[in-house]
């Protein structure tokens, strides 16, 4: 099993600290989950990038790193490090989320008045390829969030609730996961109070196929959902993994004869899609999903505009014809 911070924060692992930076990175995580209301997801994130740095810092001089060699950290190790995660396979997407877990670490230590060093700064952010989100058709979100007649099987009603609340209700896999009975859209509550992001709460209405189907997985567990612990449970308790949908929408696609891009995540992209396609004001849009910029949500227009030339060229008798 990998090693994370909290394996190096109490000593337990093969990469030794300096004290005095243990300590820095032990106050900065709990910064990022209790002042700044980071999602647990954007900490494991950034356990996972300081750490791959200090291993390679680690490497690069020769010993245990500590506060001050953070201190004489020039650009060129910086660099060296980027470009020894770029020959180790990173794409540019992770470079650039790795130096800004860097660039967000080492600002706090200035704020903290620990660590000045602004060599961090001086390194560009790799340049991100432009991506267009990839929705599925609607016959496809249908087929992939449709529970089959007369289901008794907890398992695939489970599996099914969940991506309903992708394609739904447009959550993230993880605001999903993070459902509680109390908090779920079932007992005639209609409306989902959804922590987001950064801890930003938005209001999410559910249709009634949502609530239905969350509904009918709580009927058919055999398991004790607590009434304030995770609502979607693993086959032997505890939280469900991401991972175990991923899974699942893994052999939906076979089934169901779907491109790698129907991933749980496009059923999210989906429901944005369909939305705009249906009319929907884009900052309505924008409010769903719970994106802090409206420039975020626009990408969507990019993929209704793709969807409208496609359907114009396939349908306009000039189409195809030149002069």
């Amino acid at each position: 099993m990998a090693e994370t911070l909290d394996d190096i924060l109490t000593g337990d692992s093969e990469l030794p600290l300096g004290d005095d930076l243990r300590r820095t990175i032990g106050a900065w995580l709990d910064h990022l989950m209790s002042e700044r209301g980071q999602a647990e997801a954007t900490r494991t994130a950034y356990e996972r990038d300081l750490r791959q740095f200090l291993s390679f810092l680690k490497s690069h001089n020769g010993h245990p790193p500590c506060l001050g060699d953070l201190a004489r950290l020039d650009a060129r190790t910086l660099r060296a490090f980027l470009a020894q995660r770029r020959r180790g396979g990173a794409v540019s997407r992770s470079l650039a989320r790795s130096l800004s877990a860097l660039r967000a670490f080492f600002r706090w230590m200035e704020r903290e008045d620990v660590v000045r060093n602004g060599a961090v700064m001086q390194i560009g952010l790799p340049k991100v390829p432009h991506s267009v989100p990839k929705p599925l058709t609607v016959e496809a979100a249908d087929d992939v969030t449709s529970l089959p007649h007369e289901i008794e099987d907890w398992i695939v009603a489970r599996d099914r609730a969940v991506m309903l609340l992708l394609y739904g209700a447009g959550l993230r896999i993880s605001e999903a996961l993070g459902l509680t009975l109390r908090t779920a859209p079932i007992n005639g509550r209609e409306i989902m109070v959804i922590r987001g992001k950064g801890g930003k709460e938005r209001l999410v209405p559910s249709l009634a196929i949502v609530s239905g189907a969350i509904e009918t997985y709580v009927r058919l567990c055999p398991l004790v959902i607590e009434p304030n612990g995770p609502l979607f449970l693993g086959a032997r308790g505890g939280p469900l993994s991401p991972r175990l949908i991923q899974l699942a929408m893994e052999r939906l696609r076979h089934d169901l004869g779907l491109p790698d891009t129907a991933t749980p995540h496009a059923l999210r992209h989906s429901f944005a899609t369909h939305l705009l396609s249906a009319g929907a004001d884009l900052r309505q849009i924008q409010e769903l999903l719970g994106h802090a910029s409206l420039s975020t949500t626009q990408v969507y227009t990019e993929v209704d505009r793709e969807r409208l030339l496609s359907v114009y060229d396939a349908a306009h008798p000039r189409a195809g014809r030149s002069g």
